[in-house]
């Protein structure tokens, strides 16, 4: 285990050390910016949401689990897909026993997919290692994201040949559009759900959203589930829903609750 040396105050320069009530002011002051922030935000991601699309007409072949497959395959019957490239190959740090660090650390902060293909959205990692160090991998750092193998010039032709990227896709059928793509220090605010849905055409797809007309919107919150329970229900039971729709009346309810002695959980 590391040893990390930690600092007394005396050996660093802290802020000024205050009150309260003076410090939930200063605080109330930054939340301005942080909602600003958020907004700006959500101001970007409908920006993208109206970006033109580019059609996606050569063919694309992938290495996976169960064989050979094309972009479209990479759907697995959704609307979207995000494909990211991932640096697992020889010439790589870390190669054969790790991928990438950096790309490694991605992968550590990916949430359970459940919740992304629950909005229509499938995610993928893509490189260049074959299936049997990539399935040796997975089972070392415990990761279950679906990885395929490249095996064309598809990371040259999506800028991520060299350095690692997240490209978003859209299809129409048999049509795949490209929708968007990030890289740099974009790539490492991924892996929330909503990093994810931000990133692609449709968005989160939730009634709140500045999103063109016509686009598949459900009201927010409704859709949220336990990640074992979406094809079970459609949506959590609405007693329970209310903790984030109704949170002042959640609370006075469980406080009811726990006056009459209840033990539920």
């Amino acid at each position: 285990m590391t040893t990390h040396k930690t600092e007394t105050l005396d050996e660093i320069k802290t802020p000024p050390i205050v009150p309260l009530e003076e410090w939930e002011t200063a605080r109330q002051q930054l939340l301005i910016k942080e909602k600003e922030l958020t907004h700006a935000r959500d101001a970007l991601a409908a920006k993208r949401r109206r970006m033109p699309w580019t059609e996606i007409k050569k063919a694309y072949s992938f290495d996976g689990s169960q064989g050979m497959v094309s972009l479209l395959d990479l759907f697995e019957g959704r609307r979207q897909l995000i494909v990211y490239r991932a640096f697992f190959e020889p010439g790589v740090f870390g190669w054969s026993e790790h991928a990438c660090r950096g790309c490694s650390f991605g992968a550590d902060q990916v949430a359970h997919l459940a919740h992304l293909n629950a909005r229509d959205t499938t995610l993928v990692y893509a490189s260049r290692a074959t299936q049997a160090d990539i399935a040796r991998l997975k089972a070392r750092m415990g990761w279950e994201i679906p990885w395929y193998t490249i095996t064309d010039s598809f990371d040259a032709d999506f800028g991520v040949d060299e350095w690692h990227g997240h490209n978003a896709f859209i299809r129409d059928g048999e049509r795949v559009f490209r929708t968007y793509f990030i890289n740099g220090r974009g790539d490492e605010a991924m892996g929330t759900t909503w990093s994810y849905l931000d990133l692609t055409a449709l968005g989160r797809q939730e009634t709140w959203e500045d999103s063109p007309e016509g686009y598949p919107q459900t009201p927010p919150y409704k859709w949220w589930n336990w990640h074992d329970n979406y094809d079970a229900e459609t949506s959590p039971d609405p007693k329970w829903v209310d903790m984030i729709t109704d949170p002042q009346g959640a609370a006075a309810r469980r406080r009811d609750e726990e006056a009459k002695g209840c033990t539920c959980s």
